[in-house]
Protein backbone atom coordinates (compact mmCIF):
# COMPACT_ATOMS: atom_id res chain seq x y z
CA UNK A 1 0.00 0.00 0.00
CA UNK A 2 2.74 2.45 0.97
CA UNK A 3 4.67 1.81 -2.23
CA UNK A 4 1.58 2.46 -4.33
CA UNK A 5 0.86 5.75 -2.54
CA UNK A 6 4.11 7.51 -3.45
CA UNK A 7 4.99 9.43 -6.60
CA UNK A 8 6.57 8.19 -9.83
CA UNK A 9 10.26 7.35 -9.89
CA UNK A 10 12.87 9.52 -11.60
CA UNK A 11 14.22 6.35 -13.22
CA UNK A 12 11.16 6.40 -15.48
CA UNK A 13 12.58 9.52 -17.14
CA UNK A 14 15.80 7.72 -17.97
CA UNK A 15 13.93 4.66 -19.24
CA UNK A 16 11.80 6.86 -21.50
CA UNK A 17 14.88 8.64 -22.82
CA UNK A 18 16.49 5.33 -23.77
CA UNK A 19 13.39 4.13 -25.64
CA UNK A 20 11.70 7.28 -26.93
CA UNK A 21 13.92 10.38 -26.49
CA UNK A 22 11.23 12.65 -27.94
CA UNK A 23 8.94 11.68 -25.05
CA UNK A 24 11.51 12.50 -22.33
CA UNK A 25 10.13 16.03 -21.68
CA UNK A 26 6.64 14.60 -21.15
CA UNK A 27 8.00 11.97 -18.79
CA UNK A 28 9.93 14.59 -16.82
CA UNK A 29 6.85 16.80 -16.50
CA UNK A 30 4.70 13.88 -15.29
CA UNK A 31 7.31 12.79 -12.74
CA UNK A 32 7.76 16.36 -11.50
CA UNK A 33 4.00 16.81 -11.11
CA UNK A 34 3.55 13.50 -9.31
CA UNK A 35 6.48 14.34 -7.02
CA UNK A 36 5.10 17.81 -6.29
CA UNK A 37 1.56 16.56 -5.63
CA UNK A 38 2.93 13.75 -3.43
CA UNK A 39 3.09 16.34 -0.65
CA UNK A 40 -0.72 16.19 -0.53
CA UNK A 41 -1.58 12.91 -2.26
CA UNK A 42 0.70 10.57 -0.28
CA UNK A 43 -0.66 11.55 3.18
CA UNK A 44 -4.26 11.36 1.86
CA UNK A 45 -3.85 7.95 0.23
CA UNK A 46 -1.93 6.54 3.19
CA UNK A 47 -4.72 7.67 5.53
CA UNK A 48 -7.38 6.24 3.20
CA UNK A 49 -5.69 2.89 2.51
CA UNK A 50 -3.49 2.26 5.55
CA UNK A 51 -5.37 4.20 8.22
CA UNK A 52 -2.34 6.25 9.21
CA UNK A 53 -1.59 9.80 8.10
CA UNK A 54 2.03 10.18 7.04
CA UNK A 55 3.23 13.79 6.94
CA UNK A 56 5.61 14.49 4.06
CA UNK A 57 8.39 17.06 4.32
CA UNK A 58 7.35 19.81 1.88
CA UNK A 59 10.77 21.49 1.85
CA UNK A 60 12.44 18.14 1.37
CA UNK A 61 10.11 17.30 -1.52
CA UNK A 62 10.81 20.63 -3.25
CA UNK A 63 14.52 20.12 -2.70
CA UNK A 64 14.18 16.63 -4.18
CA UNK A 65 12.56 18.00 -7.33
CA UNK A 66 15.21 20.69 -7.72
CA UNK A 67 18.14 18.35 -7.15
CA UNK A 68 16.99 15.27 -9.06
CA UNK A 69 14.89 16.73 -11.89
CA UNK A 70 15.33 20.46 -12.50
CA UNK A 71 19.05 20.94 -11.84
CA UNK A 72 20.34 18.05 -14.02
CA UNK A 73 18.09 19.07 -16.92
CA UNK A 74 19.05 22.74 -16.71
CA UNK A 75 22.74 21.84 -16.42
CA UNK A 76 22.55 19.51 -19.41
CA UNK A 77 20.80 22.10 -21.57
CA UNK A 78 23.32 24.80 -20.64
CA UNK A 79 26.30 22.53 -21.27
CA UNK A 80 24.96 21.44 -24.66
CA UNK A 81 24.28 25.05 -25.58
CA UNK A 82 27.51 26.71 -24.49
CA UNK A 83 30.06 23.87 -24.26
CA UNK A 84 29.28 21.41 -27.08
CA UNK A 85 32.90 20.21 -27.33
CA UNK A 86 32.96 19.20 -23.68
CA UNK A 87 29.63 17.39 -24.08
CA UNK A 88 30.90 15.47 -27.11
CA UNK A 89 34.03 14.49 -25.18
CA UNK A 90 32.23 13.11 -22.12
CA UNK A 91 29.21 11.61 -23.93
CA UNK A 92 30.82 8.14 -24.48
CA UNK A 93 31.42 7.80 -20.73
CA UNK A 94 27.89 8.69 -19.65
CA UNK A 95 26.08 5.38 -20.42
CA UNK A 96 28.39 3.20 -18.24
CA UNK A 97 28.37 5.90 -15.55
CA UNK A 98 24.57 5.95 -15.52
CA UNK A 99 24.48 2.16 -15.21
CA UNK A 100 26.87 2.32 -12.24
CA UNK A 101 24.88 5.05 -10.48
CA UNK A 102 21.62 3.20 -11.14
CA UNK A 103 23.10 0.04 -9.63
CA UNK A 104 24.05 1.97 -6.49
CA UNK A 105 20.56 3.47 -6.19
CA UNK A 106 18.97 0.04 -6.59
CA UNK A 107 21.37 -1.97 -4.44
CA UNK A 108 21.74 0.37 -1.47
CA UNK A 109 18.17 0.07 -0.08
CA UNK A 110 18.24 -3.70 -0.50
CA UNK A 111 21.60 -4.00 1.27
CA UNK A 112 20.45 -1.84 4.18
CA UNK A 113 17.28 -3.91 4.65
CA UNK A 114 18.75 -7.31 3.74
CA UNK A 115 17.73 -8.94 7.05
CA UNK A 116 14.10 -7.94 6.60
CA UNK A 117 14.12 -9.02 2.96
CA UNK A 118 15.53 -12.44 3.84
CA UNK A 119 12.88 -13.02 6.50
CA UNK A 120 10.21 -15.75 6.02
CA UNK A 121 7.71 -13.19 4.76
CA UNK A 122 10.14 -11.98 2.12
CA UNK A 123 9.08 -14.47 -0.59
CA UNK A 124 5.37 -13.74 -0.27
CA UNK A 125 6.07 -10.01 -0.34
CA UNK A 126 8.27 -10.52 -3.41
CA UNK A 127 5.40 -12.13 -5.31
CA UNK A 128 3.02 -9.34 -4.32
CA UNK A 129 5.50 -6.66 -5.38
CA UNK A 130 6.02 -8.37 -8.74
CA UNK A 131 2.26 -8.55 -9.27
CA UNK A 132 1.84 -4.89 -8.32
CA UNK A 133 4.47 -3.55 -10.71
CA UNK A 134 3.48 -5.93 -13.51
CA UNK A 135 -0.16 -4.84 -13.32
CA UNK A 136 0.91 -1.17 -13.19
CA UNK A 137 3.08 -1.52 -16.32
CA UNK A 138 0.28 -3.33 -18.17
CA UNK A 139 -2.42 -0.88 -17.06
CA UNK A 140 -0.38 2.15 -18.09
CA UNK A 141 0.34 0.67 -21.51
CA UNK A 142 -3.16 -0.66 -22.19
CA UNK A 143 -5.23 2.28 -20.95
CA UNK A 144 -3.06 4.75 -22.86
CA UNK A 145 -3.67 2.77 -26.04
CA UNK A 146 -7.42 2.92 -25.47
CA UNK A 147 -7.59 6.63 -24.63
CA UNK A 148 -5.08 7.92 -27.21
CA UNK A 149 -5.59 5.35 -29.99
CA UNK A 150 -6.02 8.10 -32.61
CA UNK A 151 -2.65 9.72 -31.89
CA UNK A 152 0.09 9.11 -34.50
CA UNK A 153 2.74 8.42 -31.83
CA UNK A 154 0.48 6.28 -29.65
CA UNK A 155 3.05 3.48 -29.20
CA UNK A 156 5.68 5.88 -27.85
CA UNK A 157 3.05 7.42 -25.59
CA UNK A 158 2.03 3.96 -24.36
CA UNK A 159 5.62 3.09 -23.48
CA UNK A 160 6.09 6.41 -21.67
CA UNK A 161 2.93 6.04 -19.57
CA UNK A 162 3.81 2.42 -18.84
CA UNK A 163 7.16 3.48 -17.37
CA UNK A 164 5.48 6.26 -15.41
CA UNK A 165 2.83 4.03 -13.81
CA UNK A 166 5.01 0.97 -13.33
CA UNK A 167 8.02 2.67 -11.75
CA UNK A 168 7.22 4.16 -8.34
CA UNK A 169 9.46 6.15 -6.01
CA UNK A 170 10.21 3.19 -3.76
CA UNK A 171 12.98 5.12 -2.01
CA UNK A 172 10.41 7.62 -0.72
CA UNK A 173 8.20 4.75 0.43
CA UNK A 174 11.20 3.19 2.17
CA UNK A 175 12.04 6.45 3.93
CA UNK A 176 8.44 6.83 5.11
CA UNK A 177 8.34 3.22 6.29
CA UNK A 178 11.53 3.59 8.32
CA UNK A 179 10.42 6.91 9.82
CA UNK A 180 6.76 6.38 10.68
CA UNK A 181 6.38 2.63 11.30
CA UNK A 182 8.00 0.76 14.18
CA UNK A 183 7.56 -2.66 12.59
CA UNK A 184 10.70 -3.38 10.48
CA UNK A 185 8.63 -5.63 8.20
CA UNK A 186 6.95 -2.53 6.73
CA UNK A 187 10.23 -1.66 5.02
CA UNK A 188 10.36 -4.99 3.13
CA UNK A 189 7.99 -4.11 0.23
CA UNK A 190 9.67 -0.79 -0.70
CA UNK A 191 13.14 -2.35 -0.44
CA UNK A 192 12.15 -5.22 -2.75
CA UNK A 193 10.21 -2.84 -4.98
CA UNK A 194 13.33 -0.79 -5.67
CA UNK A 195 15.01 -3.79 -7.28
CA UNK A 196 11.97 -5.34 -8.98
CA UNK A 197 10.84 -2.01 -10.44
CA UNK A 198 14.28 -1.36 -11.93
CA UNK A 199 14.69 -4.87 -13.33
CA UNK A 200 11.24 -4.89 -14.92
CA UNK A 201 11.52 -1.34 -16.23
CA UNK A 202 14.88 -1.76 -17.91
CA UNK A 203 13.91 -5.18 -19.24
CA UNK A 204 11.11 -3.37 -21.07
CA UNK A 205 13.66 -0.79 -22.25
CA UNK A 206 15.76 -3.52 -23.88
CA UNK A 207 12.69 -5.26 -25.33
CA UNK A 208 11.11 -2.15 -26.83
CA UNK A 209 14.41 -0.71 -28.05
CA UNK A 210 15.15 -3.96 -29.88
CA UNK A 211 11.67 -4.01 -31.42
CA UNK A 212 12.18 -0.46 -32.68
CA UNK A 213 15.46 -1.48 -34.30
CA UNK A 214 13.80 -4.38 -36.11
CA UNK A 215 10.93 -2.12 -37.18
CA UNK A 216 13.40 0.27 -38.79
Amino acid sequence: MLTSCVSGAQLSNYATFLTDPQMAPLSIVMTSLSTATAVFVTPFLSLLLIGKKLPVDVKGMVSNILQIVVTPIATGLLLNRFFPKICNAIRPFLPPLSVFVTALCVGAPLAINVESVMSPSGISVLLLVIAFHLSAFIAGYSLTGVVFHNQPDVKALQRTLSYETGMQSSLLALALANKFFQDPLVSIPPAISTVIMSLMGFSLVMLWARRKEFAV
